[in-house]
């Protein structure tokens, strides 16, 4: 058992893995979130849920499933740079992977890591953190009106946000695919499920932050 996770095969396995883990947790992220665009009562009761002690206890794990996609990203990346120079993608189909997403799989996921860290500063360190060092969380509403009042913290979270969609429209099908369900008949509809997905999950964290620009500069009256 231990020699299948030592393989390529093996290794691609466990980066799908997480990666759908990342992805239901993005789609919990993007559900608390979103009750910001019904009130801020609804947005901090979200963000209280989240502060429960049996939620808090998930977030090393997921901290630990997002540090083993990143790694197995990398060696991946290495291993077929190593192997065949240029082309990035080992697959029997190269028209899989002939768009731009596929080809640049490891560069939106340095973009991605790099929002990330900066997002988690401003929101994680401010809230869930403060709670599981046994101080006082900000406001959810509050804290997010106040960082998205400057304009160019909303500029470069949409750009996040694209870099997301472009990370996930070809990440969920591949996953999907590396864990064996790539038939000629569901392969077309796992691509058409993602492109769903990434759109939805990527709309959602889009409005909120452009309404949080809005009500913060008093371009909407709430």
């Amino acid at each position: 058992m231990a020699n299948i996770f030592k393989s390529s095969i093996g290794k691609k396995l466990i980066m799908s893995v997480s990666g759908l883990f990342l992805v239901l947790f993005l789609f919990v992220h993007a559900t608390v979130n979103g009750l910001s665009l019904i009130s801020d009562e609804a947005f901090q009761a979200g963000c209280d849920f989240m502060a429960l002690p049996i939620v808090t206890i998930i977030v090393p794990i997921l901290a630990f499933g997002f540090i083993i996609h990143i790694i197995y990203a990398c060696i991946l990346t290495i291993g077929n740079y190593k192997a065949r120079g240029s082309i990035r993608y080992e697959v029997a189909n190269k028209a899989q992977t002939d768009n731009w997403a596929a080809k640049n799989m490891f560069v939106l996921g340095i973009i991605i890591l790099g929002f990330i860290a900066f997002h988690l500063t401003q929101f994680w360190a401010r809230m869930q953190l403060q709670t599981f060092m046994g101080g006082t969380e900000a406001s959810g509403p509050e804290l997010l009106h106040y960082f998205f009042k400057p304009a160019w913290v909303l500029v470069l979270y949409l750009i996040w946000f694209a870099a997301i969609w472009f990370h996930l429209s070809h990440g969920f099908w591949s996953a999907l695919q590396t864990m064996g369900l790539n038939n000629d008949i569901w392969i077309k509809r796992w691509k058409v499920i993602g492109l769903i997905v990434a759109t939805l999950l990527v709309l959602v964290f889009a409005a909120v932050a452009i309404k949080a620009f809005l009500v913060a500069n008093g371009y909407l009256g709430f």
